[in-house]
Parts: structure tokens; C-alpha cells; sequence
């Protein structure tokens, strides 16, 4: 497989990953979100949607750089694709919780396991491909605002 395939594929999960947690849930977004207390910090909606793209292409490329580091001996370590796929997934479920479930406490507790599995993934690409491992840190970032603003609203409400 050349590279332009694995790049595509690698930006195309995450987004398709964001895609449909987004199709379940927006009517919790148009209509509950909308009705909750939000702090002073509370960025305006369209902000969203831009930041959580970029986001979610950087953690496509931060993968692409990983499997193309192992792409001439034909397999990605399985720690590194279970701790990826683990971060895509609590990311995923983030929003079924917040949005879908509107269940505070497990939003709190999944965003929180999301911090520390990003930790994690930051730091076991960075010890493959520094690249892979430092593009992630705006995602940390982030999710450590969004895990404040997580707080502020359920502590609001």
C-alpha cells in the first residue's frame, strides 16, 4: 500500500468516528445542551465543530506517522494500536455519555479516563516517533479545557 492510502485512511477514522457519535447524539446537542448553565468560559457553538476537526485529523496523522514507522516490518505493536483505539473510543463514547445519555457522572468519569488515556498515548508514540507522540498535546489540551468546562457546567446544573 502506498502512502497516500494510509494517509487517507488514517484521517478518515477518527472523523468517521467523530461523524457518527455526532449523528447519535445531536439532537441532545440542539435541544438539552441548549437548556443547561454554562460558565462564563464557555466558547460559542461554532467553535466547535472547527477545533474537533483539526483535532481529529491530527490524531489521524499522529496514527498515519506510527503505522508508517512500521509499515516495512508489516505490523503496528499491538499495545500501541490497543491504546489508539481505547483514546478513539472513550472520545467516542464521551459524547454518547454527555450528549446522548446526559448522564453527568459518567461523562466526568469518561472524560477523565480520555485525559489519562491521551497521556498515555502521547507518551508511547512520542517513544516511537516524537512527531506522532507531540502532535497529540493540542488534543490534551483541549480535553483538559473541555474537562474543566465538563465540571463547571455539571457543577451549574
Amino acid at each position: 500500500m502506498k502512502t497516500l492510502p494510509r494517509i487517507i485512511i488514517s484521517l478518515i477514522i477518527p472523523v468517521l468516528i467523530w461523524a457518527v457519535s455526532w449523528y447519535a447524539t445531536a439532537s441532545g446537542v440542539d435541544s438539552w445542551f441548549l437548556t443547561l448553565n454554562k460558565p462564563s468560559f464557555n466558547p460559542p457553538s461554532w467553535l466547535f465543530w472547527p477545533v474537533w476537526t483539526i483535532l481529529y485529523l491530527m490524531i489521524g496523522y499522529s496514527f498515519f506517522q506510527i503505522w508508517t514507522k512500521f509499515w516495512e516490518i508489516k505490523k503496528v505493536p499491538t499495545c500501541l494500536l490497543v491504546i489508539y483505539w481505547v483514546q478513539l473510543f472513550l472520545n467516542f463514547m464521551w459524547s454518547i455519555t454527555f450528549f446522548g445519555m446526559q448522564n453527568p457522572g459518567l461523562w466526568v468519569i469518561n472524560i477523565a479516563l480520555l485525559w489519562v488515556m491521551i497521556i498515555i498515548n502521547i507518551v508511547v508514540f512520542y517513544k516511537q516517533k516524537k512527531s506522532a507522540g507531540l502532535i497529540l498535546i493540542p488534543y490534551l489540551c483541549w480535553v483538559s479545557f473541555a474537562s474543566v468546562l465538563n465540571y463547571a457546567i455539571y457543577s451549574l446544573n
